[in-house]
């Protein structure tokens, strides 16, 4: 069973890449969308991270040393 959902898989990527070329695509501009696809990824993943970053820091607030302790000397 596993290997006809493998062999249909496969079929379907090729007609579909057929179809995409019929239509006026080249491999080479499908093969730089995904590449500029990974770019703006990798954009916005450090984007949610420099912003969860910070929601955390406002969530739990500056790091304060315990009342009657004297802050570490700063270099």
């Amino acid at each position: 069973m596993d290997i006809l959902a493998l062999l249909i898989s496969i079929v379907a990527i090729i007609l579909a890449c057929l179809a995409y070329q019929r239509s006026g695509g080249t491999v080479e501009e499908m093969k730089q969308k995904v590449e500029d696809l990974g770019i703006s990824m990798e954009s916005l993943r450090a984007k949610t991270a420099d912003l969860l970053n910070a929601v955390e820091k406002k969530l739990r607030g500056e790091d304060k040393p315990p009342a009657g302790q004297d802050e570490p000397p700063k270099e």
